[in-house]
């Protein structure tokens, strides 16, 4: 049988390909990602996918036409978070209205089926009427809509980390949003702590480098971490100064600066800044400054320093043997603004089972 054809917008890294590419149902045939580097990783992760490393602004129906020489059944993606984030500044920019072209391009493309996902800041901008634009400029194309916020931590992910997706279709909408499989009730599987996710992992001090794992895998999830017989990489931590590893040695699990002694704690900083994270609990979102202790909550809580770049993308489910491109920086980033490959698997089965049950009334 002919597999899916699916694009990826705003591509990033690759997460949210994941759960197509790795899947015998689908072919991401055409990805999209501005930042050089990010696409280049891409690339490696996914060399099977034609990549176009530009602004999405560039790409018209010229620049697509060999790839509609089949009808296209799916669009996946979502632009740039920054606008949405209720973390930080809420601005109603040019990257905020990036939506505009994903629409531009679903127009020519005209998929069976699309995923737009975004943080859950979206819902709440410009007192929810940003949202409701968005809405109705897919509505105008023809599509039907629904939209849930999921946590990747009910779906195995080690990682407290909700997004918005809303899904699309060209006939009634009885897409359903995979259910959770991870946290409290009937048949439902633990959630997958940080030590669940990083235990078979070496011991590492601040600045020290170990690249052989130290114990088989312990569990489902570190079995699929290294399932295809990866080599440890990335895993060196970085190279702190005496006073912060002294105030990073000090901290209790789970501790913040305000458990600190009076000579050791920082004068400055959010209350999450300078924090350790807690061995047996999901880690809090991953952002792009996963590594950097004055950032947010990043504390290794069992070997008191940063986190390895390894290290952030296991807690994103991100496999061992997928690869990040650039500077430490740039890794970093790639995997704070991913998608859990874990959560785009669940979702990419239940856009397989909408198209196949589906395929009569398309």
């Amino acid at each position: 049988m002919a597999k899916y054809k699916v694009i990826d917008l705003f591509a990033g890294v690759g997460g949210l390909s994941y759960g197509f590419n790795d899947s015998d149902n689908f072919s991401v045939i055409l990805a999209n990602e501005l930042d050089a580097d990010t696409a280049k990783a891409y690339k490696l992760n996914h060399p099977s996918t034609t990549v176009l490393d530009c602004d999405i602004a560039m790409i018209d129906e010229k620049t697509l036409a060999p790839y509609l020489t089949s009808p296209i059944d799916i669009v996946v993606g979502g632009p740039p978070c920054q606008s949405y984030s209720t973390l930080g500044k809420r601005r109603n920019d040019d990257k905020a209205q990036l939506f505009n072209e994903y629409c531009r391009l679903l127009k020519i493309i005209q998929p069976t089926i699309f995923i737009f996902e975004n943080v859950t800041g979206m819902l709440s901008m410009l007192n929810g009427q940003l949202f409701d634009t968005i809405q109705k400029s897919f509505k105008q194309l023809g599509y039907s809509l629904k939209y849930a916020t999921l946590n990747a931590t009910n779906f195995g992910v080690p990682q407290i980390r909700e997004r918005v997706f809303l899904v699309g279709t060209k006939c009634d909408n009885t897409f359903e949003f995979p259910s959770v499989t991870h946290g409290e009730g009937v048949l439902l599987k633990d959630i997958v702590t940080m030590s669940d996710a990083l235990s078979d992992l070496p011991i590492l001090k601040s600045g020290e480098t170990a690249n052989q794992y130290a114990t088989p895998p312990q569990n489902n999830f570190q079995k699929f971490a290294r399932s295809k017989g990866a080599v440890l990489t990335e895993n060196s931590s970085p190279n702190n100064g005496e006073h912060l590893i002294k105030i990073m040695m000090a901290l209790p699990d789970g501790g913040t600066k305000d458990d600190l002694p009076l000579e050791l704690k920082p004068k400055s900083g959010y209350k999450n800044t300078y924090a350790k994270l807690w061995w047996n609990r999901s880690v809090p979102t991953i952002t792009r400054n996963f590594a950097c202790v004055s950032s947010s909550r990043c504390v290794h809580p069992r070997d008191s320093r940063a986190l390895t770049t390894r290290e952030g993308a296991r807690l994103q489910s991100f496999p061992d043997d997928y690869l990040f491109y650039g500077s430490k920086q740039k890794k970093n980033l790639q995997i704070g603004n991913a998608v859990p490959p874990l959560l785009s698997i669940a979702l990419a089965k239940q856009v397989y089972n909408f198209l196949e049950n589906k395929g009569e009334n398309l």
